[in-house]
C-alpha cells in the first residue's frame, strides 16, 4: 500500500498543534496561589522593604492584568458537578471587604444568615451550568476566616455528585445546625441554618486559607538573617539517647553543602559527619525568604560520654557546643516549660534554668513555641534567644495550636526539628512520638491533631512499657477553668489511668495549675492510684480572675515558671520556679 507522506505529515503537525496548545491552555489555567507566589517574585525584584510594607489594597489589585484577575477570580476553589447546581458562598459578616470576583461573577445575596460562636455568616448565591465550577480568592488582605460553600441540585430530582475538587479534600460535609465548616476547628459548628439549605453538600476549608492570596501587611522581615556561617544549632533526638544524636543548624541559600565534626572531649580523635540538606522557603520573609537547613546523625556513639562538636563553617570548637550521651543508671532530671511564643523573656528564663541546672539532661516546651509556625522570622528569634541552651542540651517539644497555624499545617516545625518517626501511622511524621530516657517513657502527643486517630497509639506505648515513670506532654489540657477539653477526656484519660501515668504536661491557658492525683476524672488520695495534671505559662501572663477548679492543688495566675524533675531510681522531685529563682511549687514522689 502506497502511503501518502505528505497527508500523514500534516496529521502529525496538526496533532503536535493541538497538544502544545493543550499544554499552553493547562500553564495559562494557573491556580491563584501559583499566581500571587509568581506576583510576590516579582515585587521583590521592583519594590523595597519599606515599600512592601506599606502596599495599599489598591496598589495591589492593580498589581494584576485582566488575564489574571481571571485567575484570581476563578483558580482559587474549583470542582466538578455532573447536573445544574446552586452554589451558596457563605461569608463572615465581620470581613469588610467583599470579594472582588463575588458580584462581578453573578452571585447575588440573599436574606438567609446563619452563625457561630465566631461569627455571624451572609449566604451569596448563583445557578451554574453542570461541569467545572471555579471560585476566587477570600481577598488580598488576610481576613482570619475564609468562606465555605454549599452546593444543591437546581432539579431536586437529580442526585448530585462533586469530584476533582481543588485543594483536594476526603471530606464533604451536610449543611445543617451542628455541622463545622473548618477543618482545623471542628469544634466550632453552625446554628439557626436556614432550612433551605439544609442537607445540601458542603465544601469545608481551613482558617488560615486566606493567606494564600495576602499581599496587603503581608511582608516580614526577619531580626536575624542567615549567613554563610552556621547558627540555629541545636540537639534533639532521634534514636537512642544512649548511642545517637541529631544537630540541626541553618546557612545561607548560598551554602551547598555541610558536615559536622565531632570527638571525645579531651580528645584529638575526629568523626565527621555529613548532613542532609534541603531549602526552607518563607515566601513573605522579604530579606531572608530562602535558607538551607541541615542535620546530621550521629550513631554509634558511647554511652555516658561527652563529645564536643563543630559544623565545617566553624573553625574552632565552641565551648557551647557539647553534648553528653545518656548513662546505664536511673538518675537523671529535665526541665519543661509551658508556652513561650519566642519571648525573649522565655530565653532568658530558659537560660537562667541551664545556668542553674546543668545537670538536666533535656528541655521541652509543651506547645505553642511559636505564635505562627509558618513565619520563620519568629523560629529565628525563639532560637536565637536559646541558642546557648539548644546546643548543647537536647530540645524536644510538642506541637501547639500556633504552631500548627488554622488549618495551614506545620510543615514548618517538621522541617526544624528531627524527631523520632514512631507515631501513629495517620498523622504526620514527628508529630507525635516516644522516646525513653533511662526508666522514663515519654509520650510527646500532637493535641492538634485529631484525638482518636492516636488512641490506639497511646495505648500500645503505654501497654508494651516497663518504664518506672510515664509522662504525656501535650498542648491543650484535658482540666482547667476555662475550656476543659472532653474529647480528650474520653479518649486519653482511660489509658492515663489504666496504665498509670504519673504526670501529664500541658500549657495552652496561660496559667500555672497542679491538680491532686485523679482519677476517672476525680480527685483520689495518693498519686500511686491516678495522674497528676499540670499546665505551666513560660512567658508573663496577664492577671484575670478564675473559675473554681476543685481538683487543683495550686495555681498562679501570673508567669513565667520553668519546672524541673529530678528523678532518682524511684524517687521523683518535682520543682516549680519563677523568673526570680523563688521555688512556687514542690512536690515528692515515691514509688
Amino acid at each position: 500500500m502506497k502511503i501518502n507522506l505528505y497527508n500523514n505529515t500534516a496529521c502529525i503537525f496538526a496533532l503536535l498543534f493541538v497538544f502544545a496548545c493543550s499544554e499552553t491552555n493547562k500553564q495559562q489555567q494557573s491556580t491563584s496561589k501559583e499566581l500571587i507566589s509568581k506576583k510576590v517574585s516579582e515585587l521583590y525584584q521592583t519594590k523595597s522593604v519599606e515599600e512592601l510594607h506599606a502596599l495599599t489594597y489598591e496598589e495591589a489589585f492593580a498589581l494584576f492584568t485582566e488575564d489574571e484577575l481571571e485567575t484570581l477570580s476563578s483558580g482559587h476553589w474549583t470542582f466538578n458537578v455532573n447536573v445544574p447546581v446552586v452554589v451558596s458562598v457563605i461569608r463572615s459578616k465581620k470581613q469588610e471587604r467583599l470579594p472582588f470576583w463575588l458580584k462581578e461573577s453573578g452571585f447575588v445575596k440573599t436574606e438567609m444568615t446563619m452563625h457561630n460562636e465566631m461569627m455571624d455568616y451572609e449566604v451569596w448565591q448563583k445557578n451554574f451550568d453542570k461541569g467545572e465550577i471555579g471560585l476566587g480568592i477570600n481577598g488580598l488582605e488576610n481576613y482570619s476566616y475564609h468562606y465555605f460553600v454549599t452546593v444543591a441540585p437546581q432539579n431536586e430530582n437529580e442526585e448530585l455528585a462533586i469530584s476533582d475538587i481543588y485543594p483536594e479534600t476526603d471530606f464533604i460535609g451536610t449543611m445543617d445546625d451542628g455541622a463545622f465548616v473548618y477543618g482545623d476547628w471542628d469544634e466550632l459548628v453552625l446554628f439557626e441554618v436556614p432550612e433551605a439549605l439544609k442537607g445540601q453538600q458542603m465544601l469545608t476549608t481551613v482558617r488560615g486559607r486566606g493567606t494564600e492570596s495576602q499581599l496587603v501587611n503581608a511582608f516580614r522581615t526577619t531580626k536575624f538573617p542567615a549567613t554563610e556561617k552556621a547558627d540555629q544549632i541545636m540537639l534533639t533526638w532521634s534514636g537512642d539517647p544512649s548511642s545517637t544524636m541529631d544537630i540541626q543548624w541553618r546557612t545561607a541559600s548560598t551554602i551547598d553543602s555541610s558536615q559536622v565534626s565531632y570527638r571525645i572531649k579531651g580528645t584529638t580523635e575526629t568523626l565527621t559527619e555529613s548532613a542532609e540538606k534541603y531549602e526552607m522557603e518563607d515566601l513573605r520573609l522579604a530579606n531572608d525568604r530562602f535558607v538551607n537547613r541541615f542535620t546530621a546523625h550521629l550513631e554509634n556513639l558511647k554511652a555516658r560520654t561527652t563529645y564536643e562538636y563543630k559544623i565545617s563553617t566553624q573553625t574552632s570548637w565552641p565551648e557551647t557546643q557539647t553534648f553528653t550521651t545518656q548513662s546505664n543508671d536511673d538518675s537523671f532530671s529535665f526541665i519543661w516549660y509551658g508556652d513561650t511564643h519566642f519571648s525573649p523573656i522565655w530565653g532568658k528564663l530558659a537560660n537562667q534554668a541551664f545556668q542553674k541546672h546543668p545537670e538536666a539532661a533535656f528541655h521541652a516546651i509543651a506547645g505553642d513555641l511559636v505564635s505562627d509556625g509558618l513565619h520563620r522570622d519568629q523560629w529565628d528569634e525563639l532560637f536565637e534567644y536559646s541558642k546557648d541552651v539548644i546546643s548543647q542540651r537536647p530540645f524536644m517539644n510538642v506541637i501547639g495550636n500556633h504552631d500548627n497555624r488554622m488549618g495551614l499545617g506545620a510543615e514548618m516545625y517538621r522541617q526544624l526539628f528531627s524527631y523520632p518517626t514512631n507515631g501513629p501511622k495517620d498523622l504526620p511524621t514527628e508529630h507525635t512520638y516516644a522516646f525513653n530516657y533511662k526508666n522514663a517513657l515519654f509520650l510527646m502527643i500532637d493535641a492538634t491533631s485529631k484525638d482518636e486517630l492516636q488512641t490506639q497509639w497511646i495505648e500500645q506505648q503505654l501497654s508494651e512499657s516497663k518504664a518506672t515513670w510515664k509522662f504525656a506532654m501535650f498542648h491543650f489540657p484535658p482540666y482547667n477553668w476555662e475550656e476543659p477539653y472532653p474529647n480528650i477526656q474520653k479518649e486519653w484519660i482511660p489509658l492515663f489511668d489504666k496504665y498509670h501515668v504519673d504526670m501529664v504536661f500541658s500549657g495552652h491557658i496561660h496559667y500555672y495549675m497542679r491538680s491532686n492525683p485523679m482519677k476517672d476524672g476525680k480527685v483520689v488520695a495518693e498519686a500511686k492510684d491516678g495522674t497528676i495534671y499540670m499546665i505551666s505559662i513560660g512567658i508573663p501572663s496577664p492577671h484575670r480572675g478564675m473559675d473554681e477548679e476543685p481538683y487543683a492543688e495550686i495555681r498562679y495566675e501570673q508567669g513565667p515558671f520553668y519546672q524541673v524533675l529530678d528523678i532518682d531510681g524511684n524517687n521523683l522531685t518535682y520543682t516549680a520556679k519563677d523568673s526570680s529563682e523563688n521555688v512556687v511549687d514542690e512536690l515528692r514522689l515515691v514509688k
